[in-house]
């Protein structure tokens, strides 16, 4: 039997397809092959379609069937992963009703710091372990606010992988990780938010049916399993966030594990046992996906918006011509420190790190004469780490304290010249493990159709293709200071 995992993400789609039996991938695609586009009508604002989102799921899924590797008849379960975030209203005849905004959109900043004071800090981080912030039930909130006459259709409010669910089953359910995610769910008393639904003045019939995360959410419709040459019938069973999905894939289930990712925005996700919370919100606490009313594992998140998206900026905008394999080679040419040049990667919409601020992407001490394309690539990957490293030391601040960072050998963890450049500004070893969120979804469909009995025996034969070791830490330890330095002055900027 195999099992398909689809990987919602904001660049592509990708799906993957595993051997239930050996744990091994057998296939994998993705589409578009070229970046989605990320509309932004105004500064701060993003939004994209789900639409294309499921268009792209079928032609990545045409894809992967065409590699002739397996029997597309013999997928068994199907598995979700998605941006994490994102709003998808839909009406009553499950029609998308507006372009999803998306987990980098920061118009409803202000909604959510309203509600935060309205509901009270204490009641928030208590039950909700964070603030409403520029979360989904804002995003809800400013629909609400800002497009009256749409709000009053919609009959269902989702999330990302809750919509490609719907697409493939006709089935619309959510879970508790879900709402959690979208500061939906007090945790205290294990129910949907009263304070929030009304305090935003939001129809608990909005909500889909909460079903465990791990379970059927639907059965594949006969049109879709012709038209994606699947069997009818088949379990939608897992559904996640990328970020939780992201730790699932790396076996990183149990409290104090950590894992971390560097797409198009970058995490690093500790698992804990405590219903904790970051005072100022800088890092937030989310249902793991073994959370359970009586096993409450939760997922403390740190997440840096400009990544992977700043690299993309920097390669578009600077060398449209070459590869990511090129860039990372250059970048691997030049000297640590960069010779001087610094960058702030902050320009992917506020920062929940940095308080919701939001100081622009910048390049620093630029000399005409010294610095060019090698430079520039290898200051804009050191910045990222350096932004890892200011995080990290946030979830040190609440009691995170990892030994060991498990990654996949995917996105900026592909260049040597990022992934040791991380070790070393965060002093803590890394291993690297062939896997992503398409494997991890498909590992969680196995596990939601019973077809693996748990977790541990999903990832029996889970080994690491690498291990790094902190090697600069000394002169990376002078240099994140002045970058900390140069952060702090463009922070004080925006005061």
């Amino acid at each position: 039997m195999y099992l398909l995992g689809i990987d919602i993400g904001t660049s592509s789609v990708k799906v993957s397809v595993i051997d239930a039996e050996t744990r091994k991938r057998v296939a994998a695609a993705q589409y578009p092959d070229q970046e989605m586009e990320i509309k932004s009508v105004k500064p701060g604002w993003a939004e994209q379609s789900p639409e294309e989102w499921w268009q792209n799921a079928v032609h990545a899924i045409f894809k992967v069937n065409a590699t002739g590797i397996f029997n597309p008849k013999a997928i068994g379960a199907i598995g979700i992963a998605y941006q994490m975030h994102g709003l998808v209203i839909t009406d009553k005849n499950q029609k998308v009703l507006r372009d999803s905004i998306i987990w980098c959109d920061s118009r409803a900043v202000e909604l959510g710091n309203d509600a935060f004071a309205a509901i009270g800090q204490e009641k928030c981080l208590h039950n909700l372990l964070n603030s409403p912030g520029n979360f989904t039930a804002s995003k809800l909130a400013w629909i609400k606010q800002n497009e009256p006459e749409l709000y009053k259709k919609i009959a269902q409010v989702m999330l990302p992988g809750d919509f490609m669910a719907m697409k493939l089953t006709g089935t619309v359910t959510t879970s508790i990780a879900a709402l959690s995610e979208g500061v939906f769910w007090d945790f205290r008393k294990d129910e949907l938010s009263k304070e929030v639904m009304e305090y935003y003045g939001f129809d608990q019939n909005l909500i889909p049916e909460i079903r465990p995360l791990f379970s059927v959410h639907g059965l594949l419709k006969a049109d879709i399993a012709l038209q994606l040459g699947l069997q009818e019938g088949i379990p939608v069973a897992y559904k996640s966030g990328d970020q939780p999905n992201n730790a699932l894939s790396l076996n990183v289930i149990r409290p104090g594990e950590v894992a971390a990712t560097a797409g198009t925005s970058g995490v690093i996700y500790g698992v804990s046992d405590q219903l904790t919370y970051d005072p100022q919100s800088r890092v937030n606490t989310f249902a793991h996906v073994t959370y359970s009313k009586t096993k409450k594992h939760t997922g403390v998140l740190l997440c840096v918006n400009g990544t992977g998206s700043m690299l993309r900026w920097a390669k578009h905008n600077f060398a449209p011509h070459l590869t990511y394999e090129a860039v990372n080679e250059l970048a691997a040419t030049a000297p640590i420190g960069s010779r001087g040049l610094t960058v702030l990667p902050f320009g992917n919409g506020a920062e929940r790190m940095l308080n919701n601020k939001y100081t622009g992407a910048q390049l620093l001490g630029i000399d005409l004469n010294l610095h060019g394309l090698p430079e520039i690539f290898r200051a804009v990957q050191e910045a990222i780490a350096f932004a890892f490293r200011y995080g990290l030391d946030i979830m040190r601040e609440n009691g995170m304290q990892p030994q060991v960072i498990r990654a996949g050998m995917a996105n900026l963890f592909l260049s040597e010249v990022f992934a040791q450049t991380f070790v070393d500004v965060t002093g803590i070893p890394v291993e690297l493990y062939e896997s992503d969120g398409s494997t991890g979804a498909a590992f969680g469909a196995g596990i939601g159709a019973g077809i693996f009995a748990n977790a541990e025996e999903a990832f029996i034969r889970h080994e690491p293709v690498r291990q790094l070791k902190p090697k600069n830490t000394t002169a990376y330890n002078s240099l994140y200071a002045e970058w900390k330095d140069q952060l702090n002055k463009a922070l004080n900027k925006k005061n």
